[in-house]
C-alpha cells in the first residue's frame, strides 16, 4: 500500500497508571464505561515498553483492565487492522445465523480489484465465508474483505455504516472507518484504545483464533495450484500463547499490529500503531506481553456456560430467563496479592418489563476487593421476550390470586 497524505506526528503522552477500560460483553462507552480499583498502585511498568510506537496500549481481555497505555486515544490511520471490525460483523452474522461458514461469497468486479495485500480473486470467483474468512485473517486480503462485506450488506458503503454503527457502541470515540480493508483513505483513522476495544469484543467469539491463530493454510485446495497463505502475523509461530489478530502497513500508518495471547487464565491484548518496521513491531509487543505475564493473573468470577441468577419478566411471555455466562468473567490481580478477600454480587435491574430484547443491559455483575470495587460487568438478557398477550396474563395473575389464597 502506498502512502497518499501525510500526518504530523502525535507528542506520546505519558505513560499511564493502571486503569480500567470497558467491562465486558457487548460494550456501549454510556452504561459501561466503570471506574475499577487498579490491582495494585504501582502496577504500570516504569520503563517505556514501545519506545518506537506512535501509540500503545496493552489490555487484560476479560476485565478489560488496562495495564499500559501510551498515547492511546490518539486517532492515527489504522491501516489493515481495520479488518478486525470486519471479522467482527461476520462473527455476528454467523452467530445470528443470517450466514453460514459454508455459504458462496462471489467476488464482484470491485471487489477483484482490490490493491495491496490480496488473495488475488477474479470477478465472479466464488469461494465460501470460511475460505474469504480465512483470507482475511491470515493474508490480509483486501479484496476478501470487500467480497464478504458485498455478502453481508449488498455494498462496502452499507457494511461501513454497521462498522461504524458498532464502532460507536462499543464506545469507540475516535474511531471513523471509510472502508472494510484500511486501504488509506481521508478520515478513516481509529485509536490503540478503540482497535483494543473491537479486539476484545472479537475475543469474545472464541472460534475467531481458529483461523487468525493459523500459521499457514490453503485456499483453492481443489485446483492444480493451490494458493498458499501465510500467516502476517509472525507472533502466533514465535511467542508462545499468541493466537491472533491482526497486522497492518501503509506508508501513512507505518507498521501497526493488534496482537493477543494467552497463558493459563489470562488473555492479553496488545495494540501498537505507528512501528518503524515488523522487527520493531513484533519485539515491543512481545514486551508487554512478557511484562503482562510476568506480573499478572487473574481470579475467575463465573466461565462460559455458568449459570450467573435468574431474571424475572413482568408482562413477558416468558416470566422467567435464566442467565448464563455467555464469555468468562474475571478480574486482574498482581501475582502475589491476596485473592481471598474478592467477592461479587449480580444486581439485576428490579422492573424488567416485556418486550425485552436479546442482549439488552439488565443488570451488573459487582466484584468486590473488601470494601472496594473492582469491577462492573453488565449483564444482558440472553434472548427476546415478547410481551405475554392478555389471556396468559390473566391466567397468570388469577393462578398467583388463588396462590394467595
Amino acid at each position: 500500500m502506498h502512502n497518499k497524505r501525510h500526518r504530523r506526528w502525535a507528542r506520546p503522552l505519558t505513560i499511564a497508571a493502571l486503569t480500567f477500560a470497558l467491562a465486558a460483553s457487548a460494550v456501549q462507552a454510556p452504561a459501561h464505561a466503570e471506574e475499577a480499583t487498579p490491582p495494585s498502585k504501582s502496577a504500570a511498568p516504569q520503563t517505556d515498553l514501545t519506545g518506537s510506537a506512535r501509540s500503545a496500549i496493552l489490555m487484560d481481555a476479560d476485565s478489560g483492565t488496562v495495564i499500559f497505555e501510551k498515547n492511546s486515544t490518539a486517532a492515527l490511520p489504522p491501516a489493515s487492522i481495520t479488518k478486525i471490525m470486519t471479522m467482527l460483523l461476520v462473527m455476528e452474522a454467523l452467530d445470528e445465523g443470517s450466514i453460514k461458514l459454508t455459504d458462496k461469497v462471489q467476488a464482484s468486479e470491485y471487489a477483484a480489484s482490490m490493491g495491496g495485500s490480496q488473495i488475488f480473486l477474479e470477478p465472479g470467483e466464488q469461494m465460501t465465508v470460511e475460505d474469504m474468512l480465512k483470507g482475511v485473517a491470515l493474508a490480509s486480503g483486501n479484496d476478501a474483505s470487500v467480497a464478504l462485506a458485498e455478502k453481508l450488506a449488498g455494498s462496502e458503503e452499507e457494511f461501513v455504516k454497521r462498522m461504524n454503527a458498532k464502532a460507536k457502541e462499543l464506545g469507540m470515540t475516535s474511531t471513523h472507518f471509510v472502508n472494510c480493508n484500511g486501504l488509506p483513505a481521508q478520515g478513516h483513522v481509529s485509536s490503540a484504545r478503540d482497535i483494543a476495544l473491537m479486539s476484545r469484543e472479537l475475543l469474545k467469539h472464541e472460534e475467531i483464533t481458529k483461523y487468525t491463530g493459523l500459521y499457514q493454510d490453503y485456499l483453492r485446495k481443489d485446483q492444480p495450484k493451490p494458493f498458499w497463505l501465510v500467516n502476517t502475523n509472525k507472533l502466533v509461530r514465535f511467542y508462545t500463547g499468541a493466537d491472533g489478530l491482526k497486522t497492518g502497513y501503509t506508508g501513512e500508518a507505518k507498521f501497526c499490529l493488534s496482537a493477543t495471547a494467552k497463558r493459563d487464565n489470562l488473555r492479553l491484548i496488545a495494540v501498537v500503531m505507528g512501528e518503524p518496521n515488523t522487527k520493531t513491531r513484533n519485539a515491543e509487543v512481545s514486551k508487554l506481553f512478557d511484562y503482562a505475564f510476568a506480573q499478572f493473573t487473574n481470579v475467575p468470577i463465573y466461565k462460559k456456560g455458568d449459570t450467573i441468577g435468574t431474571l424475572q419478566v413482568q408482562k413477558g411471555a416468558v416470566a422467567k430467563l435464566p442467565i448464563v455466562a455467555k464469555h468468562s468473567y474475571s478480574v486482574l490481580v498482581r501475582k502475589g496479592d491476596a485473592k481471598g478477600d474478592i467477592r461479587h454480587e449480580l444486581v439485576l435491574d428490579k422492573k424488567v418489563e416485556a418486550p425485552v430484547k436479546a442482549g439488552q443491559q439488565v443488570g451488573k455483575l459487582i466484584v468486590y476487593r473488601g470494601g472496594d470495587v473492582m469491577n462492573e460487568f453488565p449483564i444482558e438478557a440472553p434472548a427476546s421476550v415478547d410481551r405475554a398477550g392478555w389471556w396468559k396474563l390473566f391466567k397468570r395473575s388469577t393462578g398467583k390470586l388463588f396462590l394467595n389464597e
